[in-house]
Formats: C-alpha cells, structure tokens, sequence
C-alpha cells in the first residue's frame, strides 16, 4: 500500500502543521509509523504511561484526519 506522490506531499504538510501545533504528537506519528515503533516502547523512551501514547495516538491520527481530509 504505497501512497501516490500527492498524497504524500499531503501527508508531509499535514504533518509539518502537526510538528508547529503540537511537536509531542508529530514524534509520536514519526515513531510509529516511520520507525515502525511500538507504543510500550516509545513510553519507555519518553518515561510515560502507555495510556497516555494511546490518547496522544488516537488524538494525532484525528488531527491528522482533519488536514488531510477538511471536507470531512
């Protein structure tokens, strides 16, 4: 499933909006989708709650949503 070039300039611009908005859930975006990292094991590098990654998860992938798709 390899995104179309458009689709990935979007995805680069709803991130970089992401990074300038809040820089703690871009990271989170960039290891989990780009390192391909679990959440146990970036709450053991940034010393938080995995509850707490599950949250910021859920609320990075909805703002990222919002950018990529505004018409809903």
């Amino acid at each position: 499933d390899e995104l179309a070039p458009d689709q990935l300039l979007r995805l680069d611009g709803a991130l970089t909006e992401l990074a300038a908005e809040e820089p703690r859930l871009a990271e989170l975006v960039e290891l989990r989708f780009f390192a391909g990292m679990a959440i146990a094991d970036i709450a053991v590098l940034h010393g938080v709650s995995e509850r707490t990654l599950n949250r910021d998860w859920r609320r990075a992938r909805a703002q990222l949503h919002a950018s990529l798709f505004p018409d809903g």
